[in-house]
């Protein structure tokens, strides 16, 4: 499977994630680009997810049907095409890192994914069942890890 170059202007891979895309902050989604989406791509996937939550991952924000011929999204935007579903606060859209305080630095991986067909999604996907859904869909994938700790 090739790779998809996944990257913001706003952080670094593995960086602290700046405290205008936080639910402390301004709660706007991050600028994204990317680069590397295979030609067979019928739609692209966006995930952000918490593995570091207390209990099950945590969706901070899925955006299924976008335009695979796009490179990137701006800031405070839904990516082209795209169609947002509830993130792990039960609202649509981004929903900004916003961990238990003192609970230490947070992981939020971004994943891009290239798919061969829609996702088979039910009202309120949680990450598991995204993943579980990318399973022989996926034909490419690129991810860009922030960190966020109150």
């Amino acid at each position: 499977m090739s790779g998809i170059e996944l990257s913001s202007t706003a952080f670094d891979d593995n960086a602290v994630i700046p405290l205008r895309y936080s639910g402390e902050g301004d709660n706007i989604s991050p600028p994204l680009s990317w680069s590397g989406v295979p030609r067979k791509a019928t739609e692209l996937v966006l995930l952000c997810e918490d593995p570091d939550a207390p209990g099950p991952t945590f969706l901070h924000w899925l955006v299924t049907g976008i335009d695979p011929g796009t490179t990137g999204v701006v800031e405070g935007q839904k990516p082209e095409g795209g169609l947002p579903w509830p993130n792990g606060f039960g609202r649509v859209g981004w929903g900004g890192p916003m961990p238990p305080v003192g609970h230490g630095p947070h992981r939020y991986f971004f994943r891009l994914s290239a798919v061969s067909e829609p996702l088979p999604l039910h009202d309120r996907p949680g990450a598991e069942d995204v993943h579980r859904a990318l399973k022989d869909r996926e034909l490419a994938s690129g991810t860009l890890v922030g960190t966020y700790q109150r």
